[in-house]
């Protein structure tokens, strides 16, 4: 699958964090989905490889039926079993030019940069997006370093390759982002956490929206 931009509007990073009892993370997601998710990265960090599998795979079908990328998180060995739509990693994962390698040329990689030095060696080593943040405080990752939004705006204007905010984002702050040049928001807890998924991602779509429409 070749990403579209306009596929990076409202990219989900699943949590299992905030399921809740008796509830599976395959619900949460279609809950996502139904309420206009354009993306979802299938993040886990402590189940063990067969359940994982299981679980991206059920997930996996659900984004086809969605026909939504499906990326899979650091996991590279994970996305190129199942035959995921990509795979995303941090600046602690696997080098971006050694992923690539590994996935191919037609599948989705993103990877995530703080700095405009590291978005450029991401775009040059075979990235197809990039993931900015954290943008605002955020209780998701406990490493993540926030980034001002002037360097947010400097890293869409260094590269030809879209660009996405991610951490501590909320449909109250979104619209801070607007004409900084980015393609759209990457969220966890503001539609995870919320007790109307469908809901909370129908409004992050329309704040969204409106913020990219004014780049």
């Amino acid at each position: 699958m070749k990403l579209d931009k306009k596929d990076l509007l409202l990219y989900a990073v699943t949590d299992r964090h905030w399921l809740g009892e008796g509830e599976r993370l395959y619900d949460q997601v279609e809950k996502a989905l139904k309420g206009g998710v354009t993306f979802v990265q299938l993040r886990e960090k402590d189940l063990d490889e067969a359940s994982f599998m299981e679980e991206a795979k059920e997930i996996q079908q659900l984004c086809r039926e969605y026909g939504v990328p499906f990326v899979i998180n650091d996991n590279v060995k994970l996305a190129v079993e199942i035959d995921a739509d990509g795979v995303h990693v941090g600046q602690s994962d696997m080098e971006a030019g050694d992923v690539r390698a590994m996935i191919g040329p037609d599948k989705i990689l993103g990877v995530s940069t703080q700095t405009v030095e590291q978005a450029l060696a991401a775009q040059q080593r075979g990235a197809d997006y990039l993931g900015v943040g954290a943008v605002f405080a955020t209780s998701s990752k406990d490493d993540a370093a926030e980034v001002d939004h002037q360097t947010v705006e400097e890293i869409c204007r260094a590269v030809d390759i879209p660009a996405i905010a991610i951490g501590g984002i909320t449909a109250a702050n979104t619209p801070v982002l607007a004409g900084r040049g980015l393609s759209g928001i990457a969220v966890i807890s503001a539609i995870f956490g919320a007790a109307d998924i469908e809901g909370a991602a129908a409004a992050l779509k329309q704040v969204t929206k409106e913020m990219v429409e004014k780049e």
